[in-house]
């Protein structure tokens, strides 16, 4: 069994990862760290989780009793974390924080496992990618290492209120969110500088800009991008280029038809959809920005570094109807 541990477990992420890990056949959750919560039963604060165990926060952080930790903090609290602890060189982290995600002075593998599985398998550290970033990038990618496309890629993308994490904030609280959509960080959202870094991997030298417009939407969970680009490649061409770059991709599903979100929520499956506009390539994907976007792809990386098949843990149903 991997033995887990998990801090900032009583956010959005944190419940998620209890709750798939729960159901994972070869995973125990050593502890479930929150401070402000310690001694209470997970499920007070996790209330899909009554019933389901009992499991209670901790203000205790046992490492040495722990193969893996998952880091569930807010952005910019897992490098502070990490140099006032410390965490024994036998233990994994996974991050689900931007915090290491760009590479610098660290060894933090960037997990996306379509891109990085080799890499992902003999990590000790991991960097798991940003919901918008894996939804954008699995869009995108296999054109981009093709090299069909040219000039800039126009980019829309709309996600659910969760993606702002559990505290309530002026642009979470149901009364604003209901209802209403809005615009926020128009070409300068963070996970622009993770995009950009895996487009200059797979397509060194391209001079195209990535233009993201960003916006908030009036449900839970879930993430719907749409990109496009000038491509003059034939239609059935750049459907074969999405055919093999995701044949062997565990939860990434290049469809026949526009998809809708429902087909992805609850899940961590990525569905891909491309077609042709004169010479214009319009490519969408949509994800659950908590699963695929966060912990589910978290999980998949943790299956991909302790040797196990990617899909351990995570036989998840959408919510189709």
């Amino acid at each position: 069994m991997i033995k887990v541990g998990i801090l900032g477990a009583a956010g959005y992420t944190g419940g998620e990862l209890i709750r798939v890990l729960l159901g994972h056949p070869e995973v125990e959750i050593v502890f479930a760290n929150s401070e402000s919560n310690a001694g209470n039963p997970v499920s007070d604060v996790h209330e899909g989780l009554v019933g389901e165990t009992d499991l209670r926060f901790t203000d205790a952080m046992p490492f040495d009793q722990v193969d893996v930790v998952f880091f569930c903090f807010g952005h910019g609290k897992s490098e502070a974390f990490l140099k006032e602890h410390e965490i024994p060189g036998h233990v994994k982290i996974i991050d689900l924080a931007q915090d290491f995600r760009i590479a610098g002075d660290h060894d933090y593998v960037y997990g996306l496992p379509e891109t990085h599985r080799d890499a992902i398998r003999s990590a000790r550290h991991l960097a798991n990618p940003g919901c918008f970033a894996t939804c954008i990038q699995l869009a995108i990618l296999p054109t981009l290492k093709a090299g069909i496309l040219s000039g800039d890629i126009h980019v829309n993308g709309i996600t659910g209120s969760t993606g702002a994490g559990q505290k309530p904030g002026a642009t979470t609280h149901f009364s604003w969110r209901n209802d209403n959509i809005s615009v926020y960080k128009t070409f300068t959202h963070q996970h622009l500088l993770e995009i950009n870094q895996t487009v200059q991997e797979l397509c060194p030298g391209y001079q195209g800009r990535v233009l993201f417009v960003p916006q908030r939407g009036c449900f839970a969970r879930g993430i719907f991008v749409t990109a496009y680009a000038k491509c003059d490649t034939p239609l059935e061409e750049v459907q074969q280029i999405y055919a093999d770059y995701y044949r062997d991709a565990a939860f990434t599903h290049v469809v026949g038809k526009s998809p809708d979100l429902k087909q992805v929520v609850n899940t961590n499956k990525a569905v891909v959809y491309v077609e042709k506009h004169d010479d214009l390539l319009l490519m969408i994907s949509c994800i659950d920005n908590l699963l695929k976007g966060a912990v589910g792809q978290a999980v998949q990386n943790m299956n991909l570094m302790f040797g196990l098949d990617e899909k351990t843990g995570l036989q998840l149903k959408a919510s189709a109807f």
